[in-house]
């Protein structure tokens, strides 16, 4: 709340529950105070006039380049690093970050480059993991003649990652730098004064992200997720060229066994210890794929020039593999709740058919070393039995694909898994990525292959939601949320045959497909028209434990997952909850109307028990408490109100029995439309928590201080808003 005006969140909150013009005013207007700070600080600048190029060194091992000051050619005054004697493409100059800059801060690199006769240069960033395992990737391209210019290149790191460089590469000619930086970007925080979207579709499905360790390692980005997502997903880090280990699997094989291969989660840690430490559920992605997959993967003794394994030994080692995943990560993160995981991704065509055997290099990106091996896409169905073997208690199992709207493909998906699943139940539910563009799927299209989708009976998850557009005017970014908004309207109607929506990144800047900006924040984490638009109209939901009944085609049994809310993850302060009690035991009470609620005294729950002694089943109950945001802890009770039926709950306008984002909603809704939005009786007394002078815009705001932890709803009724 500090540095914000109160005029400034209501403006923002009012546009929660208008139309999209009224949202794009707001996003307009929001961008103009999120930075904390905006100054940068320099950590390095050179334009080698002084002739000292000591900060910069080749990449090692067989890196012949010579690094020295150079008048060959400059682009202010006289002098320029020079990268001479290059061997190899991948020989140049390298940046060391880690002995200048701090772990878990962005940082802007920015230089003018040339190549000796024509630039054709790459800007790289290298790291280590926690593993020991280097990983790599292109920052920027450059091409032309004479000098290539890039500004504020966005590199950071985490504490777990070592040996970090921005480095040049490309060609054997001799490279030159001239007029190199790296400052410190400006920090920014995600707006605090706007929803969250995990609470706005809090009984709808589950809302996640997907990251990749560089993107998380900034705090900005750890704030965003915490404020709007309780789902991630591992961008890169739990693929197979990710945790594969090839020199223990190369290792085995010169011991004789090729069929067990071995496997690391080192580039996953950072992604994985963040979602332990604030109890965010985890998408697994993904185990079974042709892309990023190493062809040594399919080839004898792990070999790069190898032959071809059998079809007997793959099965073999696709065995090992999932066991040896799925071990790992009940040994290493048995806390983390692991509530989904892509088994096997696109594995079929657009137009329905297999994909087309090679290895990835061969013939475009249609290939797939499984189908070499199978001859056929059978390697589904054992990928699922040995997932459902090995996978995590509460595991549940999907089969993932993108262009799922095209109807071939839709047909040819759907045929898939209700014959795999004709002799048991090994698929849970199917993965739609959709990845998709303002202007093609029409909504109309998606809907229908949605509904498809949905009438199997098996669970839907949309895994990797993005929507680009090209057009970055205001009009442009209205038709994206317009788009944005239709796809959730349709998801909404489909809700309970759908558990969770995942879009595929963060911020724009940092998405795959940033050039379209398709997500939902800008660089500087404010919020797009795009978000407002999916938020506005949405109806509050009472959550429920949320029950999926899943069949298989020849089956009458079925499977029912219960989702209860325990307080988990909760920040440290105080709050208050109200509900029905539902049940009462020597150690526990529990008790729910906007959820599951227990509170016991057991190892992880540390609660006086006596609080409650005046309490039974049926009894409406108000309980204060201490919340710390740790492994599964609710702590220290204050305080259990019997509530009467004259009790006003203050705050509860909805009267679901808890005080919310939702309430405040409500009460805007009702004052800009009360002709489709109207408060009850009891509501409109609860709602009335400022000044005692009716419903107004006020008494939303102090709600939404609630939400904030800026005051406390035991602190409802107040005489004024605070300053």
């Amino acid at each position: 709340m500090k540095g914000k005006s109160i005029r400034k969140l209501l403006a923002v909150t009012l546009g929660t529950v208008m139309a999209i013009p009224s949202a794009t005013a707001v996003y307009a207007d929001s961008t103009a105070s999120v930075a904390s700070d905006n100054s940068s600080e320099v950590i390095y600048s050179s334009d080698f006039e002084d002739g000292d190029v000591s900060a910069f060194t080749n990449r090692g091992g067989n890196d012949t380049t010579v690094i020295s000051a150079s008048e060959d050619m400059a682009v202010s005054g006289t002098k320029s690093l020079c990268a001479g004697e290059r061997s190899k493409s991948w020989n140049g100059p390298a940046f060391r970050l880690d002995d200048k800059c701090e772990p878990g801060t962005a940082y802007l690199v920015s230089a003018k480059v040339a190549g000796q006769w024509y630039t054709s240069v790459t800007v790289s960033f290298q790291y280590t993991d926690a593993g020991g395992e280097v990983h790599y990737e292109n920052l920027a391209n450059l091409n032309g003649n004479g000098f290539q210019e890039v500004n504020d290149l966005k590199v950071s790191f985490s504490e777990e990652q070592t040996d970090v460089y921005v480095y040049f590469e490309g060609g054997s000619d001799n490279i030159y730098i001239d007029d190199f930086s790296i400052k410190t970007a400006p920090v920014f925080h995600p707006e605090s004064d706007i929803a969250s979207l995990k609470d706005v579709y809090d009984g709808y499905f589950k809302i996640g992200t997907a990251v990749t360790t560089k993107e998380l390692a900034p705090k900005s980005t750890k704030e965003l997720i915490l404020k709007h997502f309780n789902s991630i997903t591992a961008g890169n880090e739990l693929k197979p060229d990710a945790i594969l280990d090839k020199n223990a699997c190369l290792a085995l094989a010169e011991e004789g066994d090729d069929t067990n291969p071995q496997i690391n989660l080192a580039s996953a840690r950072s992604i994985l210890n963040f979602a332990r430490d604030n109890n965010i559920p985890v998408r697994g992605h993904v185990l079974v794929w042709h892309s990023q997959t190493p062809d040594w993967f399919f080839k004898e003794n792990y070999a790069d020039d190898g032959e071809w394994v059998s079809k007997e030994k793959m099965l073999s080692r696709m065995e090992n593999y999932i066991k040896n995943v799925f071990t790992a990560i009940k040994e290493e993160y048995p806390d983390v709740d692991f509530y989904a995981w892509d088994v096997v991704n696109e594995c079929w065509l657009d137009d329905g058919q297999p994909r087309k055997p090679g290895e990835q290099g061969q013939s475009g990106s249609n290939n797939s070393a499984w189908v070499q091996i199978f001859g056929d896409n059978s390697f589904i169905k054992p990928a699922f039995e040995f997932a459902k073997k090995y996978a995590p208690e509460g595991t549940k199992l999907y089969y993932n694909d993108f262009n799922e709207y095209m109807p071939q493909k839709t047909d040819a998906i759907i045929k898939m898994v209700e014959e795999i699943n004709s002799d048991g139940h090994y698929i849970d539910g199917i993965g739609l990525q959709s990845h998709l563009d303002v202007s093609f799927p029409s909504v109309s299209v998606y809907k229908k292959a949605l509904a498809k989708f949905c009438a199997t009976g098996l669970d839907v998850q949309v895994t990797e939601l993005d929507a680009t557009t090209s057009d970055k005017s205001e009009e442009g970014f209205e038709k994206q949320a317009q788009y944005y908004s239709d796809i959730m309207d349709c998801l909404v109607e489909y809700k309970d045959n759908i558990s969770s929506v995942v879009f595929w990144g963060t911020t724009d800047d940092q998405s795959w497909r940033a050039s379209k900006s398709p997500l939902l924040f800008n660089e500087d984490y404010t919020a797009k028209p795009s978000f407002y638009s999916i938020i506005d109209g949405v109806e509050p939901l009472s959550t429920e434990p949320k029950t999926t009944t899943q069949t298989t085609a020849k089956t009458e049994t079925s499977t029912t997952t219960t989702t209860t809310t325990t307080g988990i993850g909760l920040d440290e302060g105080t709050y208050t909850i109200s509900g029905t009690v539902e049940k009462i035991t020597e150690d526990a009470i529990i008790f729910s109307d906007n959820g599951s609620y227990t509170f016991a005294n057991n190892d992880n729950f540390n609660t006086n028990i006596a609080k409650f002694a005046d309490v039974k089943p049926g009894d409406k109950i108000s309980v204060t408490f201490f919340g710390i945001q740790s492994a599964r802890i609710i702590m220290k009770v204050d305080e259990v109100k019997v509530i009467g039926a004259d009790d006003i709950v203050y705050g509860d306008s909805n009267g679901d029995g808890d005080v919310t984002v939702a309430d405040a909603v409500l009460i805007l809704q009702s004052l800009a439309n009360p002709d489709s939005y109207s408060l009850t009786e009891e509501g409109r007394k609860s709602a009335d928590v400022v000044g005692n002078d009716g419903v107004t815009a006020n008494d939303a705001l102090a709600i939404q201080l609630v939400e904030a932890k800026a005051i406390s709803a035991s602190d409802l009724p107040l005489d004024k808003l605070p300053e």
